[in-house]
């Protein structure tokens, strides 16, 4: 078996929540358990909306929390940079080797023209792309560039894509009724998190992929373009999410037990047990460190299903 090459990849758009703190613990965890090789990668695709400060206090809340990695922010590495803002030369790249396959058109839809020419909502609410720009003429598409910038898509095969996930099992989609066609550069020039993303996991030769569950369905997405770049994907482990107790996901935008208030009620150890009781390794939240925790790691007691949060905490 190869060596395991894992990551953490947190975005710089405001303070680590105690979700965040779960999948990042469970990927460090999974690597250290294993004597694999743990990267940090700062995911801010958005050069406006990646903040130095942000960027200090992840590396800073991290050191408290007991986390180290072996490559990237901080320290380098030889697949740097590990800032997506500056690895735009290669998602530039991998966007023209999809152009040069035919793959790739653009799309002038406005949010409310998307809305209304998408195919119905799937079950999550998500839209379905309708390929309304996918059949415009040449002419049609010279007249609409002069009215707006265009977004550009992948056209997805028509064919189920797989996976077998390490802990939420089987899962497949149908890209045409399930997805559409998905963007691969925004409007705006900014290159889509599925297409950075797996430019960025092939080239730091990551093979295990540890995140949040609500990211499975984006999975075959990426499994797609891993094909089509010509690239080996990673094993994948969705962990389960964080609910607050009236059942929405913790999140950053509510600022959602973040780090500056959980730094203010728990110590490094007992933080680290909370989480881990959460994730099965423990009978019961107690204090201990990370490196501990990493001697008796196994992913066989980890729970598939999300977990409520105590009302406690949010008092």
């Amino acid at each position: 078996m190869d060596m395991i090459r894992g990551r953490f990849a947190p975005s710089p758009s405001g303070r680590m929540h105690l979700g965040n703190l779960f999948s990042g613990l469970l990927a460090w965890l999974s690597v250290r358990s294993s004597g694999g090789v743990m990267v940090l990668r700062v995911e801010g695709l958005d050069p406006d909306r990646c903040r130095r400060e942000y960027i200090d206090q992840l590396v800073e809340d991290l050191h408290w929390l007991g986390l180290d990695w072996d490559e990237g922010y901080g320290i380098g590495g030889p697949h740097g940079p590990y800032l997506q803002s500056e690895r735009t030369d290669r998602y530039q790249a991998a966007f023209q080797s999809l152009e040069a396959q035919g793959l790739l058109y653009p799309c002038f839809c406005t949010r409310a023209e998307r809305m209304a020419a998408s195919a119905p909502h799937r079950s999550d609410g998500q839209v379905v792309y309708g390929g309304r720009c996918r059949y415009l003429t040449r002419e049609q598409r010279q007249t609409l560039s002069l009215q707006r910038r265009p977004a550009w898509r992948l056209m997805a095969p028509d064919e189920v894509i797989s996976l077998q996930d390490g802990l939420q099992g089987p899962w497949a989609e149908h890209l045409p009724s399930q997805c559409g066609d998905f963007i691969v550069r925004r409007s705006d020039g900014v290159y889509a998190y599925q297409l950075a993303v797996v430019c960025d996991d092939s080239a730091m030769e990551i093979n295990q992929v540890v995140r949040g569950r609500d990211l499975l369905d984006s999975t075959p997405r990426q499994l797609c373009l891993y094909r089509l770049l010509g690239a080996t994907p990673p094993s994948f482990f969705h962990v389960p999410l964080l609910l607050a107790p009236d059942g929405r996901r913790l999140s950053k935008r509510e600022r959602d037990l973040d780090m500056g208030a959980l730094r203010a009620r728990f110590t490094p150890e007992a933080l680290v047990g909370l989480l881990a009781w959460w994730a099965g390794q423990l009978e019961r939240p107690q204090p201990v460190s990370p490196r501990e925790l990493s001697t008796i790691f196994r992913w066989d007691r980890v729970p598939s299903e999300d977990i409520t949060v105590s009302p406690d905490l949010f008092v």
